[in-house]
């Protein structure tokens, strides 16, 4: 059934009556009425919003829709498939703003963003009342923040397609994908570039990220305050820190891929009780760089190719790291420290590729404890100026001293169970995606 709505707005409207009958019981029919509103980008949407009723689905043509728009009922907004209906914003605030529970916005293409973060301009706006409300399917571009979810709870954010201004210099940009207090929330299967953070969390709990694919921001993803929540799955390439995640509580990392970050793969501040496995770090400054933080599972990670495989610091106490890979790191561990620290647990240590040890029973469990550093790597990390002394017979004899005489170790990291052969970890790329 279609209809004209009035000269004035000139869009065609088709209604759809959805009839519930439990026949089969002799009750009479109880009609459900949902109206599905069809319209062009000759239409007044923001009109077509205002007079939506609950429930009703506005599905919108390919064409641009100019202006900034508000949805305050629960109601479907979508587009075609190919993303072909564009709201263009008016470079000025939020382009869509969301300010009630239950709304689905999906494909559709989201532009024209303002460019104040003090105001938190955003393609996408979700208030607080915007509670389970779905955005899944959009293409989000040239924005300053792709994603608000600014209070609510129990969102969806779904293959999404989110792509900042890259003509901004890095601390102009607003992040992808950007959550603020918003326990419940899901951001699955994102692809995110070229903002300022690929997801930024803060002051939430109970979120779940999980497969995403995020390159060339700041951070991949950022954690703060964020607590019991999970990080699955992802990957974050071509960027400053993979993942830099702070003053956050049991949180689950698993299975994700750090590739070609320039400075850190995993950044842990103040990250306590967490269990951080299965994931995979290669081409970074530090793979891994562990500051300030307490009673955490490392388990079957590999670290490679990184200058530092671990930069671990003197404040991170009651860390358990075991069946974890150190492959072709320039410096596989860096302590500084007079602490003994044992990586090995209930037997079992970590599998490092510089370890050239036997295993005469066979085993798997290498024979002799690995020490990752000696005498001479902490007198280079207090005084880097002695380098120059590397090669001076100075320092070969002090490097055969202690080779002679293991009570001359100083204090750090020895592993006591080092490993043949380096665990499986499940977010290893095949030979072929290398």
């Amino acid at each position: 059934m279609s209809n004209t709505a009035g000269p004035t707005w000139g869009w065609a409207v088709r209604v759809l009556l959805l009839v519930t009958a439990a026949g089969l019981c002799g009750a009479p029919a109880v009609p459900a009425v949902a109206a599905v509103l069809e319209i062009g980008p000759e239409a007044d949407l923001q009109a077509v919003l205002a007079a939506a009723q609950p429930g009703d689905e506005i599905l919108l043509q390919a064409g641009t829709y100019a202006g900034d728009f508000v949805i305050d009922k629960p109601v479907s907004l979508r587009g075609p498939a190919d993303h072909s209906a564009v709201l263009q914003g008016t470079g000025e605030g939020r382009t869509l703003w969301l300010q009630a529970p239950g709304i689905s916005i999906r494909s559709l293409t989201v532009r024209g963003s303002g460019m104040d973060l003090f105001e938190m301009d955003a393609a996408i706006f979700l208030d607080r009342e915007a509670q389970g409300a779905v955005i899944e399917d959009n293409h989000v571009l040239d924005n300053l923040i792709g994603i608000y979810v600014r209070g609510a709870a129990d969102v969806q954010v779904r293959g999404n397609r989110v792509v900042g201004n890259g003509e901004l210099r890095m601390s102009e940009r607003g992040n992808g994908i950007q959550l603020w207090n918003a326990p419940g929330t899901e951001v699955v299967d994102n692809e995110i570039r070229s903002g300022r953070d690929g997801i930024y969390t803060d002051t939430s709990k109970h979120n779940s990220f999980r497969n995403n694919r995020i390159a060339d921001v700041r951070f991949g993803v950022h954690y703060m305050y964020t607590q019991d929540s999970e990080l699955v799955g992802n990957e974050v390439s071509g960027s400053q820190i993979g993942y830099a995640l702070m003053m956050s509580d049991r949180l689950v990392i698993n299975a994700n891929r750090s590739l070609d970050n320039r400075e850190q793969g995993i950044a842990l501040n103040a990250i306590n009780r967490s269990v951080i496995e299965h994931n995979y770090v290669e081409h970074s400054e530090k793979c891994v760089f562990l500051y300030n933080s307490n009673m955490n599972e490392f388990r079957n990670n590999r670290f490679e190719d990184c200058e530092i495989g671990i930069h671990f610091t003197a404040g991170a106490e009651r860390n358990r790291i075991t069946d974890n890979a150190f492959v072709g790191n320039r410096t596989q561990v860096k302590y500084v420290s007079t602490r003994y620290l044992d990586w090995s647990v209930d037997g079992r240590g970590n599998y490092w590729s510089d370890n050239s040890a036997f295993d005469l029973d066979g085993d798997g469990i290498a024979d002799s404890a690995y020490r990752p550093n000696g005498i001479l790597d902490q007198v280079l990390w207090r005084a880097p100026m002695a380098k120059v002394l590397l090669n001076s017979p100075a320092t070969q004899i002090v490097r055969w001293a202690q080779s002679q005489f293991p009570a001359l170790y100083p204090g750090g990291v020895v592993d006591s169970a080092p490993l043949m052969a380096a665990p499986e970890v499940a977010a290893q790329p095949s030979k072929e995606q290398k």
